[in-house]
């Protein structure tokens, strides 16, 4: 079984009976599925609401979080972010709470096919989202580290593990910089939860128009406190080095060890995304995850 196997798949017959059970002023004229991931099966309601079923129990109390806190947190934030509205509760039919929310459309960075203009073009809105996000205080009862995404003495041996996983696979090769980035990896201390972050702000949650600018940050269940470094993820992976001085300009002063927490991360949410997109026959996101490899070792 994959690591991201559901636990609970929500079909179209369940999702319509769950919803127009709990909320039956939706008129359910159509029901599409807008997408699924290891954590979250997704439908369109009536082209106008995103409906958030949990595939695992792991998640409950991410995607509560997220129900008690997005709708005051997109007060704060320069990009669209999920307003729940509609909160569903346990049911015998299904035993874990739901949400629907507005309709933000947007694709992601995988299937846009960015050009390097436009990767650039992303880094100050990216930029001014995270300074928001980090001086943001909601007094929030929120978990530190949930997923230690932060704690190198379980994120670096992960870390070789995937890098392995790739080249058994035939995906990737890792060459001596990216052992480097780990082996420097090591060096970082206990994690300094200072400020809310997104936790888990890769290539997939980050969505753009047609032209290919930033529109909306989405799956936020590993919304925490933690090191600002989590959140740079995709300064490594999806910016060019122009790009990278132009979020920090938007964003200020990023020190040296959160630059290395956010490579490391990179290194193995892009692995990680390369070996889901293989698996589950994405070619468009395996593409994308293999480039942020090689963009996450060019130090510029």
């Amino acid at each position: 079984m994959r690591e991201w196997a559901a636990e609970v798949r929500v079909d179209e017959a369940l999702a319509r009976r769950l919803i127009r059970a709990q909320f039956p002023d939706f008129e359910l004229r159509s029901l599409s599925l807008l997408g699924q991931g290891w954590d979250m099966t997704v439908w369109l309601v009536d082209d106008e609401w995103v409906f958030r079923f949990p595939r695992r129990e792991r998640v409950i109390r991410g995607l509560v979080n997220e129900t008690s806190h997005l709708p005051e947190l997109a007060k704060f934030v320069p990009l669209a972010i999920p307003r729940p509205t509609y909160v569903g509760e346990p049911s015998p039919e299904y035993g874990w709470p739901f949400y629907g929310a507005p309709f933000l459309p947007g694709r992601e960075v995988a299937e846009a096919a960015l050009d390097d203009r436009q990767r650039v073009a992303l880094a100050r809105p990216l930029g001014s989202f995270l300074r928001a996000l980090h001086e943001t205080r909601l007094g929030a009862d929120l978990p530190i580290d949930p997923v230690r995404r932060a704690d190198m003495t379980f994120r670096v041996p992960r870390t070789r593990e995937r890098l392995a996983e790739l080249e058994q696979l035939g995906l990737w090769r890792a060459p001596r910089e990216a052992h480097d980035v780990i082996e420097a990896a090591v060096e970082l201390g206990p994690p300094e939860p200072t400020v809310l972050v997104h936790g888990d702000l890769h290539l997939r949650h980050l969505l753009v128009d047609d032209v290919g600018r930033a529109t909306t940050v989405i799956d936020w269940i590993d919304l925490s406190y933690n090191t600002p470094g989590v959140d740079f993820v995709l300064y490594w992976s999806v910016l060019p080095p122009e790009g990278r001085r132009e979020l920090r300009d938007a964003y200020g002063a990023i020190s040296e060890d959160e630059l290395l927490c956010g490579r490391i991360l990179s290194l193995f949410l892009c692995g990680t995304l390369a070996v889901y997109g293989h698996h589950e026959g994405m070619p468009q996101l395996k593409r994308e995850a293999i480039s942020g490899l090689d963009r996450t070792l060019d130090p510029g």
